[in-house]
């Protein structure tokens, strides 16, 4: 792990989406946070020690899901595959499917397996999993601002982890999507699916992907807007926690009651043309029970009396 000193930041960005303004200043105290994403070897580790099944190895409650068909109740998590022809880009079910078998020792289905894939993220995690896996190390997950502080290495207000350019000098940085997404990924970072947890340069902390590969749990309920600033300069809101489990509730799907947390990060399946979120401002909400093969996680720890959360 890598402490990170504690400090003021402006987090969000008002340049992209609605969801990520807007910016505001934000101060958090100094934390220990993993120098990787969690790599399947690391979950092994977790799983062999405690006998711990994932949600994606186990069916689904009907009871949490009303109206549900029989039949659709298997465990299984969300896959990604290339469609062979142009798609609506609206329609993300073109390029995913809920497969029965697969999670994380099985990432694109029953066939799959880990073997020679220990140095990549674990995927196919939900929240719980992941905060199962944290507390087994005496860890914590990050709270959304932690998350991002550390993402930025020390560059307050840079567009990327980096800089101000996505490619410098033509060099990728990260582990995301060349070319037109879903159908045509060129691949020009070398990686068309996840990559070892140290295939690309570390940020100012000596942080590894936190852009792109995969992307990664918080702690903090999602919200469709940050707070603004306070009023006053010496209200600065100080390890501050995001959104209510009351409002975190997709409005599209109201019969659906399942809280969504927010993801940090991006992964190898962002791409210019339909998700720029390869930036440390970028957040997306994801419900707490979900699963996909392009979903992953990293601890924190805090130090002794600081605040802890759920």
């Amino acid at each position: 792990m890598i402490f990170i000193e504690g400090g003021t930041f402006s987090m969000g960005s008002d340049a992209r989406y609605p969801e990520e303004g807007p910016i505001h200043r934000v101060r958090v105290d100094g934390f220990l946070i993993d120098e990787t994403p969690v790599t399947n070897a690391e979950f092994s580790e977790f799983v062999e020690a405690t006998g711990y099944r994932t949600f994606s190895e186990s069916p689904p409650d009907p009871r949490d899901y009303p109206g549900i068909l029989p039949e659709m109740l298997y465990a299984g998590s969300l896959v990604f595959h290339q469609p062979n022809g142009a798609v609506d880009l609206q329609d993300w079910t073109r390029w995913w499917s809920f497969l029965e078998g697969a999670c994380w020792h099985h990432p694109y289905g029953p066939g799959s397996n880990i073997k020679g894939l220990d140095d990549h993220p674990v995927v196919h995690v939900s929240y719980h999993d992941a905060l199962a896996y944290a507390r087994w190390r005496g860890k914590d997950l990050p709270t959304e601002a932690e998350w991002e502080f550390a993402a930025r290495g020390g560059l307050d207000g840079a567009e990327y982890a980096w800089g101000s350019e996505f490619i410098p000098a033509g060099r990728h940085l990260a582990n995301t999507w060349q070319g037109a997404f879903p159908r045509t990924n060129n691949v020009e970072d070398g990686y068309s699916r996840t990559s070892p947890v140290k295939a690309f340069p570390p940020n100012g902390y000596g942080l590894y992907d936190m852009i792109g590969n995969v992307w990664e749990w918080t702690s903090d309920w999602f919200s469709p807007r940050h707070e603004a600033d306070p009023s006053k300069a010496c209200c600065i809101p100080r390890n501050p926690r995001g959104g209510r489990e009351a409002d975190s509730h997709d409005p599209c799907q109201p019969e659906i009651r399942i809280p969504r947390k927010v993801l940090k990060g991006g992964s190898h399946l962002c791409a210019p043309n339909y998700c720029r979120r390869y930036r440390p401002a970028a957040r997306h909400a994801e419900p707490i029970d979900t699963s996909t093969c392009h979903v992953g996680f990293r601890c924190v720890i805090r130090p002794r009396g600081s605040y802890e959360v759920t």
